[in-house]
């Protein structure tokens, strides 16, 4: 069994981290752990500067792949199979991105969190995790904070 989970660094996703955990103690299931990195190379020279824009991209990309290995590390010492942890860049969209993952590595789950870095109380669910849900490959296990 593959279990993936999207990270973004939120307490959401660490807490999927921990659930993916345990699933895959249970079913001796490998995990695979990726973040994405919005692409904002779409955006026009009058909104921000080509080279703003690629110090922005630069820190999007180090911040995930600083998540990722955090996550990764979490589960080496947990001494958790891992089948590969990565960041991805998409041009398209967060959401499409998770989903064409899942689709290509043959996923069996995904476990992520509820809702993301996002601040917003005003949806019960975020605008990532619904779109990965409607429209996943697999099946899809969101993970709530029951504190809030």
């Amino acid at each position: 069994m593959k279990i993936m989970v999207p990270v973004d660094g939120s307490k959401y996703s660490m807490e999927a981290l921990k659930v993916a955990m345990d699933l895959a103690k249970m079913k001796s299931a490998e995990i695979c752990v990726i973040s994405v990195a919005p692409y904002i190379g779409g955006m026009n020279d009058h909104e921000i500067s080509p080279a703003r824009r690629e110090r922005h991209m630069d820190t999007l990309e180090k911040y995930a792949d600083e998540i990722v290995k955090k996550a990764c590390d979490v589960l080496s010492a947990e001494n958790i199979s891992t089948s590969s942890c990565r960041t991805l860049l998409t041009s398209i969209s967060v959401p499409d991105a998770i989903i064409d993952f899942a689709e290509k590595e043959k996923i069996d789950l995904i476990v992520m969190g509820s809702k993301g870095l996002s601040t917003s109380s005003r949806f019960k669910m975020g605008s990532v995790a619904s779109q990965v849900v409607k429209y996943s490959p697999c099946s899809v296990y969101l993970v709530k904070i029951t504190s809030e």
